[in-house]
């Protein structure tokens, strides 16, 4: 299904004109005129409020905020409210209330509050959605619908654990094949019952937090089932809305996060959307995987950005604000890398609560004169000025890497050698690499067509299941370059070890056996020296853990100096078919990973134009012949390049002449049309 249809980049975000009189609504539509507001996500967290009890519905103040905005010549996305449950649900039915990893029935509060496995709860909330649906479904406002908000969390009640046998029955069809993935017989484990089985918590089978698990299967299927369970709930909501509308649905998602296997979820989306909040002290490349990654939910598809904050957020202990130029820059950053809307959290602060201090577009004075309206207000221009000319279109991208929730579970709930080693901060030290180094790229799922790429990036891929192994020799057998590191290619689907050597079915493209892996605690690093022919010696520092290397048919790229394992390989590089395969066997420092992937980027001769300028990022999309280069400036000063491509800057209007040097302010933002 193709996005939304909208006449240029959609801009705006999430309206909540329920907390107010309505003669506050006046003075956010004249402001919104302003900025070029033109679409208002609507209802997000409205159960309350358009059912008041279980037997009644009231959609009118629904009703008026739509027909109000289409007045006023704005586009809604609506959501069906059912983000947070009211009180009255909790109170007459208790079994939507989750149950939390120690075992406690929790009571009515806050939001993500909802057991998915309760049949009240999702009868209640596809219920609600249909009446939505039903009496909306033709208002001219309505362009997209929005269901939920920021699926997450686990529960681990009794109707979890019944759905989970269930859901373990479909899965292994017979005890005898759950209990040889799950390796039962160790610890007396062997299940004759179904019924015997409950849900890995610390009353079972953790024994100090959600990450100590004496039966790995057993914990990452409870992930892989909680991922499935919650999804069912937005489907439900899906087909309800699908009795009345054909109009494209979408649930907003949150990039890099931990509890949900988005790419699970990705067939059933019509559009991939998520809120860019990046945490304090990642680094800007972040939040350029976030975005990478939504647009390989839907095989290269443009995303939504759905949220953003104008200024600040108001979730951490520390909360600055957006310093001048860095919301349009981030903004524009999110365009660059796919996304097809630019919308913010939220349009007005609200009065009270956990979100009063949450940055807005408006404050709780609705003034027009602040710096942030005044940057709104500019980029709403200069959306308004490129149109619709780059909804639609791709990146052209030659390298990928390959993101897996499954090895993301297995890698961090498993015992031995290192807790110190962070998938999630693994895969941000290898995108900031390729990102530093201008590689255009898309961040797909281990099940991906590999066939279009030149250079497949695959970082502590823990747990290899399918064809990946053969698929990735594939790549390099046809001229490819592929990468792995430590702790990849350990483990089957069912996270039992393979019965060979490591690294597993990737030993054939790596080249290489690994004897033993060493881990140490997070001070302690080991020296590695990387080197070229006819390159000076590069010296770096391991982390963690520190595979001992047997070479097989590799060559040694950089060695370890220290301990027993002193002068091993720590990188290798092995030729395969047309090809290679590159291991890296330890935790490299990021300036030790910055070398590694420039070299395997430089092979395929897939270095940026300005991998030489740091933080000075590059990418491109492509729609019906025409060309869109985009540069942005995330230093503090200004940068002077020459450009690689002639054009026009989209958003200044100047030239841009191939080989003749342009300039990008700090914070800046340049796009060229190519010519």
């Amino acid at each position: 299904m193709p996005l939304p249809s909208t006449p240029r980049i959609p801009y705006g975000g999430d309206y909540n004109p329920e907390q107010w009189e309505e003669a506050v609504w006046d003075a956010d539509f004249a402001a919104f005129d302003l900025a070029r507001i033109d679409l208002l996500t609507v209802g997000v967290f409205t159960w309350a409020l358009t059912q008041p009890d279980e037997d009644t519905y009231d959609l009118s103040v629904l009703e008026r905020i739509i027909d109000r905005a289409h007045a006023e010549g704005r586009m809604v996305c609506l959501a069906t409210g059912t983000a947070a449950v009211p009180p009255w649900l909790a109170a007459k039915y208790p079994d939507v209330c989750r149950t939390d990893f120690e075992g406690r029935r929790h009571v009515y509060g806050v939001r993500h509050n909802a057991c998915t496995s309760s049949a009240n709860f999702r009868r209640l909330s596809t219920a609600v959605a249909r009446r939505i649906a039903e009496r909306f479904a033709g208002h001219p406002a309505v362009v997209a619908w929005h269901i939920g908000n920021e699926y997450g969390g686990l529960c681990y009640c009794e109707l979890c654990a019944a759905e989970f046998r269930i859901w373990l029955r479909e899965r292994y069809v017979t005890l005898d094949r759950l209990n040889d993935a799950w390796n039962t017989t160790f610890w007396s484990h062997r299940y004759t019952d179904w019924d015997q089985i409950v849900p890995p918590n610390i009353l079972s089978e953790h024994w100090r937090g959600p990450n100590h698990t004496a039966f790995q299967g057993v914990t990452l299927d409870y992930h892989r089932f909680n991922t499935d369970n919650i999804l069912r709930s937005f489907q439900d909501e899906k087909d309800a809305i699908r009795e009345f509308s054909d109009l494209p649905v979408t649930t907003n998602m949150m990039a890099i996060y931990r509890h949900l296997d988005y790419h699970r979820w990705a067939p059933h989306l019509d559009f991939a959307s998520w809120d860019n909040y990046p945490t304090d002290g990642s680094p800007v490349s972040r939040m350029a995987l976030g975005h990478a990654l939504m647009r390989g939910l839907k095989d290269g598809q443009p995303f939504w950005l759905m949220e953003q904050t104008p200024t600040m957020t108001a979730t951490r202990d520390f909360n600055p604000v957006k310093r001048p130029g860095v919301m349009r820059l981030w903004s524009w950053q999110a365009i660059a890398h796919g996304s097809d809307s630019v919308l913010f959290f939220q349009m007005r602060h609200s009065r009270g609560a956990s979100e009063k201090y949450h940055g807005a577009i408006l404050n709780h004075a609705g003034r027009t004169d602040t710096r942030a309206f005044r940057e709104v207000a500019q980029l709403g221009a200069e959306l308004e000025a490129v149109g619709d000319r780059m909804l639609g279109s791709r990146t052209p991208a030659r390298v990928a890497v390959l993101f897996d929730w499954d090895s993301w579970w297995a890698l961090e709930i498993t015992d031995g050698h290192s807790r110190a080693v962070g998938y999630e901060k693994q895969m941000v030290a290898y995108h900031e690499a390729l990102w530093q180094a201008g590689a255009v790229l898309d961040v797909v799922p281990v099940g991906a067509d590999l066939s279009g790429y030149d250079v497949v990036v695959a970082p502590f891929l823990h747990l290899l299941r399918g064809d990946i192994a053969a698929r990735l020799e594939e790549v390099a057998r046809r001229g490819g370059t592929v990468l792995t590191t430590v702790m990849s290619a350990r483990v089957d689907e069912d996270d039992n070890a393979f019965l060979m050597d490591v690294p597993g079915p990737l030993g054939a493209l790596t080249g290489i056996r690994v004897d033993e892996t060493d881990s140490l605690p997070p001070d302690q690093t080991n020296t590695v020296v990387l080197s070229r022919v006819g390159e000076p010696e590069v010296r770096t520092r391991g982390r963690h853990v520190f595979d001992v290397v047997q070479t097989q048919r590799a060559e040694t790229v950089g060695v370890y100096t220290e301990d027993f394992y002193a002068g091993t390989p720590a990188v290798t590089r092995n030729a395969f078919g047309e090809g290679s395969g590159w291991y890296v066997a330890t935790c490299l420092d990021q300036d030790g990973v910055d070398w590694v992937v420039r070299h395997v980027l430089a092979e395929q001769n897939l270095l940026g134009p300005f991998a030489d300028v740091r933080d000075l990022e590059h990418t491109t999309r492509v729609i019906d012949g025409r060309r869109y280069e985009f540069v942005l400036n995330h230093r503090s000063d200004q940068v002077r390049v020459p450009a690689p491509w002639s054009g026009t800057d989209l958003l200044s209007g100047r030239a841009v002449v191939a080989g003749e040097e342009f300039v990008v302010e700090p914070t800046g933002v340049v796009v060229v049309e190519v010519r």
